[in-house]
C-alpha cells in the first residue's frame, strides 16, 4: 500500500508541474512513471507497477472505451474513408517501420515484422482523452479518427490471434450476435435510475459484461468494453451514463498512465530508437492526412483527424505484450509511446489555430469535388442561427419556432444534424470553429444568433467571426462556467447566461408565478 501511496503522490506533483507548460496532465503522469522507475528502488520500492496500479490501469481503460462507444454509431466504422484510410495507412506503416526495427534490434524478420505492427497503430488512449477534452468525439473529425482506430484495434486482435499461439475459442464467433443483447442492455439503462445505481450499472456493462464477458469467449476486454458502448449509443441517457462515468475514468487513468512510464528504463539502443521514432512520427500524421484527402475529406477534416492519430499506441504495447517474442522490446517501445504523447497531447491542443495558420498551404491538397463533410453556403430564409443542437439548443430552437421566428440549428455532428432533420427540424452540419463555413456562408437575412454548443472555444470564435463580418444582429450565448461569462461578452456576445443561475432564476419566476393566485386569495 505504501508503494500505491507514493505512485499517487509522485502523479499529483508531476501532474501539478506540467499545467503551466501547458501540457495536459497526462504528460505528467508519464514522468511520474518513469521518476518512480528510475529512483524508486533507492527508496526501497519496487521497479514495476503494483497489482493495485495495474488494475486501476485495466479499469481506466475499460471504462474509456466504453464511454468512447457511447458516442458512437455503428454505420460510421463501415465509411469507405475510416476503412479505406485505416487498412492503407496500416499497410504503409508496418512496410516503413518493419526494416527500421530490424536494423536495430532483431536478425529475425518475424520479430521486427511484430515491432513494425505494434508501431503501426494509433493512440485510442489519447485522441479519445484529446477529443473528449475539447467536447469533439461528436464531431465529424472526432467520429472519424475513433472509427479508425476501431479498425485498427480490430486488426490488433487479428494479430495476437495469429503470432501469440492461442486460437479464439469458437465460442468467439458469439461477438457476431451482440446486437441481440441490445433491448436487454437498453431496458438495464432504463431500470438504472439517476443515482449511484447509473454508475453501477456503467461499470457493471463496461467491466463485467463488456471486459471479462468478452475475455471468457476468448476476444480482449478492450474491444468488449467498446462493443457496450456502442450497443447503449443510441439509447436517450447514453450522454447521461457517459458523464456519469467521468470522473471515476479519470482517476483510473492515472493508473493506465503511470504503468506505461513505469515499463522500464532504456538503454542506450532502446533510447536512439526512441528518439528516431519521435523524429518520424510526423510521417503517421502525413500519411493519414494524405488517404483522407485520398477519400474527399476537406484538408480541414483531414488535418484534425490526421493530428489526432499522431501518437504511437499504447494498444501496440498489450500486443508486444501477449507476444512472447516481442516482449524484450517493450521497454523501448514504451519510450516511443512516451516521446509521441508528449508531442502530440500540445499539437492537439492547438489543432485549430494551427491549420488556421497553415489553411492556405493545406486547402490547395483538397479534391475538387463533393466532400462528404461539405458544409452550406446558403441558410435559406432563416432568420435566426442556434449553433449547438443539443439539449440547450433544441429547448432555444423550439422556444424560437413557437414565437414565429425561422430558426435554423447548426450542428457539428452529421448524425446529430441528420437525426433533426428526420424529424422535420431545420437542422444542417456545420463546425462553428471551420473558418471555411464562414467564409462561404451567407448572413444576410439572420437577425440574431443563439450560441448553445458546450465547447467555449467554439463559441468565442463564432461570436469574433459574426462581428467580424459585420453581423449586428443580437449574439446570446450560455456559459457552463462562471469565470466563461466575460470570456464570451467580450468576444462579441451581447448577452451571456450562466446557465446554472439562470436554471435557479427561471425556477424562481415560476415558483413566483405559482404563489400569485394564493397572494390574491
Amino acid at each position: 500500500m505504501v508503494f500505491e501511496v507514493f505512485a499517487v503522490t509522485a502523479a499529483f506533483v508531476c501532474g501539478l508541474a506540467v499545467r503551466p507548460l501547458g501540457l495536459p496532465p497526462l504528460v505528467g503522469f508519464l514522468a511520474a512513471g518513469f521518476l518512480i522507475n528510475a529512483f524508486g528502488p533507492r527508496l526501497g520500492m519496487p521497479e514495476t507497477t503494483g497489482p493495485i496500479l495495474e488494475h486501476l490501469a485495466d479499469l481506466g481503460v475499460l471504462l474509456l472505451l466504453f464511454t468512447v462507444g457511447l458516442k458512437l454509431k455503428l454505420r460510421q466504422i463501415a465509411e469507405p474513408h475510416v476503412v479505406g484510410s485505416a487498412l492503407a495507412h496500416f499497410t504503409l506503416s508496418v512496410a516503413v517501420f518493419t526494416p527500421i526495427a530490424w536494423l536495430f534490434f532483431a536478425d529475425d524478420w518475424t520479430v521486427a515484422l511484430l515491432v513494425g505492427i505494434a508501431l503501426a497503430f494509433s493512440s485510442t488512449v489519447l485522441a479519445a482523452k484529446m477529443l473528449e477534452a475539447k467536447r469533439e468525439l461528436a464531431n465529424f473529425h472526432g467520429r472519424s479518427a475513433i472509427g479508425i482506430l476501431i479498425v485498427q484495434d480490430i486488426i490488433a486482435i487479428v494479430v495476437l490471434a495469429i503470432f501469440s499461439g492461442k486460437v479464439p475459442e469458437p465460442w468467439a464467433l458469439l461477438v457476431f450476435a451482440t446486437p441481440l443483447l441490445r433491448p436487454v442492455l437498453h431496458r438495464i439503462l432504463d431500470l438504472a435510475g439517476r443515482d449511484e445505481v447509473l454508475v453501477i450499472t456503467g461499470m457493471a456493462l463496461s467491466l463485467v459484461f463488456g471486459g471479462v464477458g468478452f475475455e471468457v469467449i476468448g476476444l480482449k476486454g478492450e474491444i468488449g468494453a467498446l462493443v457496450m458502448g456502442l450497443l447503449l449509443s443510441n439509447h436517450p441517457r447514453a450522454q447521461e451514463l457517459s458523464d456519469s462515468l467521468w470522473a471515476l475514468k479519470e482517476v483510473f487513468l492515472v493508473g493506465f498512465f503511470l504503468s506505461i512510464g513505469m515499463s522500464g528504463l532504456p538503454d542506450w539502443d532502446a533510447l536512439v530508437f526512441a528518439v528516431l521514432l519521435g523524429l518520424m512520427l510526423p510521417l503517421k500524421g502525413v500519411g493519414f492526412f494524405f488517404l483522407l484527402i485520398a477519400f474527399r475529406l476537406r484538408a480541414r477534416s483531414a488535418f484534425l483527424t490526421a493530428l489526432s492519430l499522431t501518437a504511437y499506441s499504447e494498444f501496440g504495447l498489450i500486443v508486444a505484450a501477449g507476444i512472447p517474442m516481442a516482449e524484450p522490446f517493450l521497454v523501448p517501445l514504451a519510450i516511443a509511446v512516451s516521446i509521441s504523447f508528449v508531442v502530440a497531447a500540445p499539437l492537439n491542443r492547438a489543432a485549430h489555430p494551427l491549420f488556421e495558420r497553415y489553411a492556405t498551404r493545406l486547402q490547395p491538397f483538397q479534391r475538387a469535388t463533393r466532400h462528404p463533410d461539405e458544409q452550406p453556403s446558403d441558410l435559406g430564409d432563416a432568420d435566426v442561427l442556434v449553433f449547438g443542437m443539443g439539449r440547450t439548443g433544441s429547448a432555444a430552437y423550439e422556444a424560437l419556432a413557437e414565437e414565429g421566428w425561422r430558426p435554423v440549428g447548426l450542428d457539428a455532428d452529421t448524425y446529430k444534424a441528420k437525426t433533426h432533420a428526420e424529424a422535420g427540424r431545420r437542422v444542417i452540419f456545420a463546425d462553428a470553429e471551420d473558418s471555411n463555413f464562414w467564409s462561404g456562408v451567407r448572413l444576410d437575412g439572420i437577425r440574431a444568433a443563439v450560441l448553445a454548443m458546450d465547447d467555449i472555444e467554439a463559441k468565442l470564435i463564432s461570436a469574433r467571426t459574426l462581428r467580424a463580418r459585420g453581423f449586428e444582429g443580437p449574439i446570446v450565448a450560455h456559459a457552463l462556467y462562471e469565470d466563461d461569462v466575460a470570456k464570451i461578452t467580450e468576444a462579441g456576445a451581447d448577452e451571456t447566461h450562466y446557465t446554472m443561475r439562470e436554471a435557479g432564476r427561471s425556477l424562481a419566476r415560476n415558483a413566483s408565478e405559482a404563489l400569485r393566485p394564493a397572494m390574491h386569495a
